[in-house]
């Protein structure tokens, strides 16, 4: 870097750190904590609630096991593709104002999924949410982060990240309530009033607006070949094995290194490389949280196709047993989050992706006579690691960064968590297709639906293996 850059840094560092001071002034610090702290509770909570749901949803529509996961795999694909572009429009625009548009269109496509007359209208407006919570999730902790100080982030982001297990932990229960009361597509209308009160809250009490990279022009070129490429690479990951799938795989691979050579030509690209080079703690921290939702997100859905189907529970049931994992993380976040701050991220990181390979290898022992006394101990042992994970990990990410790049770093940690969480049903999408085919789950089909999901668990202890070396190299974030 030469002098001139240098100092032009520097310069838009202290400005930015003043218009910062000034919007902390204007907006309440813990009034943006609350709006930031509830929006992120939606997202979990209707992902975890619709988990309990699919069972009701395949009966009303007939729909195989391949098709059901495709429920949740159009949202995150959705949400994948259009994470990173979201964050840095938001970046430019204002990330209030993206946030506001996100809550608008997730509280519309909620509605819209709610009265779907069929499986495949269903998955279509659970694409339009995945749009929308892609404005979400790279805005929600950026504002955050702009408000708080670095020495404040691990706290603020334990309580952040401990709303998102409450709404995991909410989910399962008040989902299993409702489809067993009201049918499943009370699920989706739950959310409805939900979003209009934290859209409410946002146009209410949320004054001030956060934009650093405000006058810079959107690279369209390259959001066009990214969103291309990881939409080629995530869709051909969810149709292995046909051949198709492994013709857009590499498809996507190939346009995801057109899309590096050319972000690093560009004055002003949609992803600024320079965050990953020479800045190992960023670039692994992202590669842990790949991995980690590789690993892990898969479990909920698998767990509640095991209690529903092999084990009989009701989806009431099946909700309260998965509530476990959750309220775990939930309970230990904020102490990880405190915890980060004192102790390298790092290490509590790794600890907590070591944590997470126990549990993830005793319920690769699954059986039809497994009780609640193996899985209950196993579903807490998870949720601890998840919790010392999660938090102390994105406090790493965030901390290896300029103020002026919150927007797109927190978009492109969220789109490591959504393509991990669409390679994790992948995974279960592609064991699926190989050993149970397009079948609808009956009783004859249920012991190779246990067998697939040991198999699937089996899988996920290896990644979840590699993860652990993944966190380990990122080095030290505090010198």
């Amino acid at each position: 870097m030469n002098a001139v850059d240098s100092d032009n840094r520097v310069t838009t560092e202290k400005t930015s750190e003043q218009g910062l001071l000034g919007q902390a002034g204007q907006a309440s610090r813990y009034t943006t904590l609350i709006v930031t702290t509830m929006a992120s509770f939606l997202t979990p909570f209707m992902g975890s609630s619709v988990n309990i749901a699919l069972p009701a949803i395949a009966h009303e529509f007939s729909m195989s096991a391949v098709a059901l996961s495709w429920i949740a795999t159009a949202f995150l694909l959705s949400a994948a593709v259009f994470m990173v572009p979201m964050g840095k429009v938001a970046d430019i625009y204002g990330r209030k104002k993206m946030f506001i548009y996100g809550i608008s269109l997730y509280t519309l496509s909620s509605f819209l999924c709610g009265i779907a007359p069929s499986g495949l209208s269903l998955i279509l407006f659970r694409i339009v949410q995945g749009f929308a919570g892609s404005m979400i999730f790279g805005t929600a902790v950026a504002i955050l982060l702009s408000v708080f100080s670095p020495s404040e982030r691990g706290r603020v982001l334990g309580i952040n990240v401990s709303a998102v297990y409450a709404g995991l932990s909410l989910g399962p229960f008040v989902g299993g309530v409702l489809t067993d009361q009201l049918g499943w597509r009370s699920v989706f209308m739950m959310n409805v009033p939900l979003g209009i009160f934290i859209l409410a809250a946002v146009l209410l009490k949320l004054k001030g607006e956060w934009a650093e990279a405000r006058g810079e022009r959107i690279d369209l070129t390259g959001s066009i070949i990214y969103g291309l490429s990881l939409l080629a690479l995530t869709y051909g990951l969810s149709i292995l094995p046909q051949l198709f799938g492994f013709i857009l795989i590499v498809c996507g691979i190939i346009g995801i290194t057109a899309f590096v050579r050319y972000e690093f030509k560009i004055d002003q690209p949609v992803i600024y490389m320079g965050l990953f080079r020479n800045n190992p703690v960023f670039t692994f921290s992202n590669l842990a949280t790949l991995i980690n939702y590789s690993a892990t997100f898969a479990l909920t859905f698998l767990l509640s196709l095991f209690l529903q189907y092999n084990k009989g529970y009701s989806p009431q049931a099946t909700g309260l047993i998965l509530v476990i994992q959750p309220v775990i993380m939930a309970l230990f976040s904020p102490l990880a989050g405190k915890l980060s701050d004192r102790i390298e991220p790092r290490i509590v990181a790794t600890a907590g992706m070591i944590v997470t390979v126990f549990g993830l290898v005793l319920l690769i022992f699954l059986e039809n006579s497994t009780t609640l006394s193996f899985i209950i101990p196993t579903l807490a042992l998870l949720g601890f690691g998840f919790a010392l994970f999660s938090s102390p990990n994105t406090s790493a990410i965030m901390g290896a960064v300029e103020k002026k790049y919150y927007g797109v770093s927190s978009a492109i940690v969220g789109t490591m968590r959504l393509l991990g969480q669409v390679i994790s049903m992948g995974i279960a999408m592609l064991v699926f297709s190989l050993l149970m085919g397009s079948v609808e789950i009956t009783p004859s089909t249920h012991a190779v639906l246990l067998k697939s999901i040991t198999i699937c668990f089996s899988i996920f202890s290896v990644l979840c293996i590699l993860g652990v070396f993944a966190s380990m190299a990122r080095g030290n974030l505090r010198s």
